[in-house]
């Protein structure tokens, strides 16, 4: 399957509303892949920025032939963004590493040499992850180990979408026709040779975060199951909901028996009881929903991203 290109490496990133940051980027993204390679290509892929970033992005690619963008008509998703870049890549090495700044460039060095030592997959391992709070790096720790758990192939620890990969590794992966990406998780089942390189992430310089709480959810219960649509999302919350409420009345039952009268009997026990079977009922009946929606939306074969914009010729397949 494996082919060899005359680009030697291609540097993937996704970018959602990073205008502050891009021209810092894309400066450090070169000197990293030119202390590599002088066949290199970068490919910036636009996932419906709304504010100056595609045309920060248009500026930078006119001065440097070896800079790309890609950009979508809307925005699709972060996994999604890495593979449209992955789709177009051409060199024999493919590095995917987000647009804030946290993962450094100066990294992909090291990860190159590995590669040539021989690794098909090389990960970028964070030992320290500044900037985060302590609720998102314990929630990140549990999620991880979680995985290792349910899953009958080895997951990587503490990685995220920092990763250089071979192209005999793409090309499989371009198998995985799959609508709901987990990418990590997909590079892990194959099961190629791999490695790590440590590193300590950076916090973000400018900005928020375009990946909060909501969205690594999100992320997260897809690398178990799959996307959800929304009628799957209320059923699966409001089964959280009612387990709450029933917690919520088991604990006004207490205090109704201990510290007020007249208090009907056997009341408190049926009120649990229903609204806790009720929410176990909502939860089970969400998740089993989840697995019900990735099977529809891998029947219906959409196109998994609308391309508006590109600097690149049709996809390499």
């Amino acid at each position: 399957m494996a082919h060899r290109s005359d680009i030697d490496l291609s540097i993937v990133v996704p970018v959602f509303n990073e205008e502050l940051i891009i021209e810092e980027l894309q400066r450090r993204l070169v000197a990293a892949a030119q202390s590599v390679t002088e066949n290199y290509e970068i490919i910036f892929v636009n996932d419906g920025s709304k504010d100056a970033s595609l045309l920060k992005l248009k500026a930078v690619c006119d001065l440097n032939p070896k800079l790309h963008y890609i950009s979508f008509s809307r925005n699709f998703g972060h996994q999604i963004a890495i593979t449209a870049g992955m789709d177009y890549a051409k060199g024999n090495a493919i590095i995917t590493i987000d647009g804030d700044l946290q993962d450094p460039p100066e990294l992909i060095p090291e990860m190159y040499q590995q590669y040539a030592a021989g690794y098909k997959v090389v990960y970028a391992k964070r030992t320290k992850r500044k900037g985060e709070s302590f609720f998102k790096l314990v929630t990140a720790k549990m999620f991880y180990r979680l995985m290792a758990r349910l899953v009958s192939f080895e997951i990587p620890l503490d990685v995220g979408d920092f990763r250089l990969i071979s192209r005999d590794v793409l090309n499989y992966l371009k198998e995985m026709k799959e609508y709901d990406k987990y990418i990590r998780g997909q590079i892990a089942w194959l099961g190629f040779k791999s490695t790590y390189v440590m590193f300590e992430r950076d916090e973000r310089k400018y900005g928020k975060t375009n990946y909060p709480f909501r969205k690594m959810l999100r992320l997260a219960f897809n690398g178990i199951t799959a996307f959800s649509d929304s009628p799957l999302k209320i059923a699966t919350a409001l089964g959280f909901t009612v387990c709450i409420i029933s917690f919520l009345i088991a604990v006004y039952a207490l205090y109704s028996y201990f510290f007020l009268s007249g208090n009907t009997p056997g009341w408190a026990s049926l009120i649990i009881t229903v609204t806790f079977l009720g929410g176990v009922q909502l939860l089970s009946i969400g998740v089993i929903g989840e697995y019900i929606s990735r099977i529809i939306n891998n029947v219906r074969d959409r196109p998994l991203y609308v391309i508006d914009q590109t600097t690149l010729e049709k996809k390499q397949e």
